[in-house]
């Protein structure tokens, strides 16, 4: 699932205000913010929006050294929640669970964190807790389309296609509007034979910006032969 990481880049951008910009404005904003911290060196607010534009520029050390030093102040769940997704992406997975354990320690039901432990749980093959977790996030968030499409990611991984078409057809009835789960349940449903319905689904993902081009190869899976 392209966007199964609980599109935390968008996530990003829409909590720290980075807003959609190019590399290259990313780092004249770095470049900036280093001026800036370096007359500041205690200011939370400069160290965060740092650490924020390192990790959309995937600088992940460089973001682990903000939040570390943001942490060294105090607890913070924003700072746990991005510093455990930063390990995470250099492999550092024991530290990653520590910072999501020690977010969900002060915020039990906090949806990224619960989430992030989850998706970590899966790349770190404990399946079963993986799964066990989507299960409990899904049940406390039943009106959440990411927590379906999520544990429909799992499901499909499993191969079981059943109860992934379930889940996206959830997430599709909670954010309709979303292309990227009518080509999950495509996907889904090609693998389970119906492909008229995953037709159907691939057209709904074109008209939601998908480009035709893109799904060509799934457009060939589903063609009817005479």
């Amino acid at each position: 699932m392209r966007k199964r990481l609980f599109h935390l880049f968008l996530f990003l951008t829409l909590a720290l205000g980075c807003g959609a910009q190019s590399q290259q404005e990313l780092r004249d904003s770095l470049s900036t913010l280093i001026q800036q911290i370096n007359r500041y060196p205690n200011d939370q607010e400069l160290r965060f929006r740092k650490a924020a534009v390192n990790l959309l520029l995937e600088q992940w050390n460089y973001a682990i050294d903000e939040y570390t030093f943001i942490l060294k102040k105090a607890d913070n769940p924003t700072a746990f929640f991005y510093r455990a997704y930063a390990y995470t992406k250099v492999g550092n997975y024991p530290f990653a669970r520590a910072d999501y354990e020690a977010l969900l320690k002060l915020q039990p039901t906090h949806f990224e964190g619960l989430l992030g432990l989850a998706l970590l749980n899966e790349k770190d093959r404990r399946t079963t807790e993986a799964m066990d977790m989507m299960n409990r996030l899904v049940e406390m968030y039943p009106d959440n389309a990411i927590a379906y499409a999520a544990r429909g990611g799992m499901e499909k991984d499993r191969l079981l296609f059943d109860l992934a078409e379930y889940d996206y057809t959830e997430a599709i009835r909670l954010c309709p509007d979303e292309p990227q789960y009518f080509l999950n349940r495509a996907v889904i449903r090609i693998n389970l034979g119906k492909k008229r319905l995953a037709k159907d689904d691939l057209d709904q993902a074109v008209n939601l910006g998908i480009s035709r081009a893109e799904l060509a190869r799934y457009y060939t899976m589903v063609k009817e032969r005479n």
